[in-house]
């Protein structure tokens, strides 16, 4: 499936459910916003999207906290949960997806290689779920494309989750 059928197919998810939806990027810069609201009709389902490219965008648009940044660094777990919850917090969306990591080709460490990525999911009424791939660092671009699909997929099985689990729409 396309990056484009996946964004298409989480409005649609979305929209039956009645629920808005809104990111939170760091690495992608706005990608999955843009996947999102190139699709003719998104904005009945599209809240907003959060570019928070620098630790002081990220405190300051979405309540993510100095230390967790301090202690963590921005590609961690413990930010991207914060991110999301802070999408959530933030706006008028039920799901939030979140992205931070290293797209390279610089920036990358032993322990924070190029290719990393966490993601944060929210739901409302939900944990924060988090997930942390590694792409192959075949490229900025290669990341940022695999990064937005792994994210329109993670929003995709959040909602069957909850759906599976009897929430009500």
């Amino acid at each position: 499936m396309s990056n484009s059928d996946l964004a298409d197919a989480l409005l649609q998810a979305c929209q039956q459910r009645g629920i808005m939806l809104a990111t939170a990027e760091s690495c992608t810069g706005g990608m999955i916003i843009a996947a999102l609201t190139d699709i003719a009709g998104s904005s009945t389902v599209v809240d907003r999207g959060f570019i928070t490219y620098s630790n002081e965008a990220k405190t300051e648009m979405l309540g993510v906290s100095a230390a967790t940044l301090e202690a963590h660094g921005a590609v961690s777990r413990e930010t991207a949960v914060e991110m999301a919850a802070g999408a959530l917090d933030h706006s008028r969306a039920g799901l939030t997806l979140a992205v931070t990591g290293i797209a390279g080709p610089g920036g990358g460490s032993t322990e924070k290689p190029v290719g990393l990525v966490w993601f944060g999911i929210a739901l409302t009424g939900r944990p924060v779920v988090s997930e942390c791939q590694l792409f192959a660092d075949k490229g900025r671009k290669f990341i940022r494309r695999e990064t937005v699909r792994h994210a329109l997929e993670l929003g995709l099985r959040a909602l069957a989750a909850d759906q599976a689990a009897g929430v009500a729409p």
